[in-house]
């Protein structure tokens, strides 16, 4: 895949190849032109802890995003388009000012559609000094190209599994390829990290180099969760950390509308979907305690850390390891 500046031209980057003219102005299906946008920059606490550990992990918000879902908990920045318009060269700063605040790692969080900017910071980046890990965190709607094309900078892969169900992938994110992409894209994410050989953890236990599956289990929906589960085992023959997330949060869109999406996972749900998980035999298995359905898990969309040399750290991590 072209990652050069003349990929915005006619933008295939993600799998909607809606082939807009990106860098003449025009929105692709991300919503966003070719001018970098980034909403914050700062120490992430609530990552699965060898992501965030104690000290945090340096994540990157860009704007924008390929996919519509309904239940979205960052549509100010995923599809409102909230964030500053920064270069190659601020993003690489901010890289390193995430370093310096002792960050475990830099967390890029959505960043393909920005592919062609990302791949640029890191080298800046790692030019000048750069040592952390990089972290894809992705939707897991990517294109095997894409993944490919990014392995060369990413060293953790950070991905959602959302949906088995065609059906309900459209119904919920506009998007009824997702299982299918989704398949492709992770096993090329598993191929990147064999070849780089495999999970990599350093001394107080952080990720250096891996994969890590999440899915949020969505009230109602448990027989999907279960689906889901089956065919990430498929996929990855249970080579990754897998993250079962109890965190979902109606948005006013789905309260508003009302139907299991405007409640929240009851224990029941969150448990049948974790015993499936044993019996898989995933591990690590990464799990949240009660407690975790709050809007207060959702980042402070402000710009901190994006045109100026700040960031601060926020509460406690939801994650758990299962035993």
């Amino acid at each position: 895949m072209d990652l050069s500046p003349s990929a915005y031209e006619s933008c295939e980057l993600c799998p909607r190849r809606c082939r807009a003219a990106r860098a003449a102005g025009v929105p692709g299906a991300c919503g966003m032109d070719a001018r970098l946008r980034v909403a914050r920059a700062a120490l992430h606490m609530w990552e699965e802890p060898p992501i965030s550990g104690e000290s945090g992990s340096g994540a990157i918000f860009f704007s924008g995003c390929s996919l519509r879902c309904v239940f979205c908990q960052n549509l100010e920045i995923s599809q409102g388009g909230f964030g500053a318009e920064v270069d190659a060269e601020r993003l690489a700063g901010m890289m390193l000012e995430l370093q310096a605040q002792g960050a475990l790692n830099v967390n890029l969080v959505t960043p393909t559609h920005f592919a062609p900017h990302v791949v640029e910071a890191v080298r800046l980046a790692r030019s000048r000094g750069l040592s952390l890990p990089i972290v894809c965190n992705t939707s897991g709607y990517e294109l095997p190209e894409a993944v490919r094309a990014m392995a060369e900078v990413v060293d953790v892969w950070l991905t959602d599994f959302k949906y088995a169900s065609p059906a309900l992938a459209g119904e919920l994110s506009a998007a009824p390829d997702y299982p299918e992409v989704a398949v492709a894209a992770l096993a090329e994410m598993s191929a990147a990290v064999r070849a780089a050989g495999g999970r990599r953890r350093g001394e107080a236990g952080q990720m250096l180099g891996g994969l890590v599956v999440r899915h949020l289990v969505l009230p109602g929906h448990v027989d999907d969760s279960l689906a889901v589960l089956d065919v990430v085992r498929e996929v990855t023959g249970g080579a990754c950390d897998l993250s079962v997330m109890n965190q979902y949060t109606p948005n006013a869109r789905c309260r508003e509308a009302g139907g299991e999406l405007a409640r929240a996972v009851t224990g029941e749900e969150y448990e049948t979907v974790l015993d499936r998980a044993d019996e898989l035999g995933f591990d690590p298995l990464w799990w949240q305690e009660g407690g975790t359905v709050s809007e207060s898990f959702v980042p402070a969309f402000d710009l901190t850390g994006v045109l100026a040399a700040e960031g601060r750290g926020e509460g406690a991590s939801g994650s758990c390891h299962r035993s």
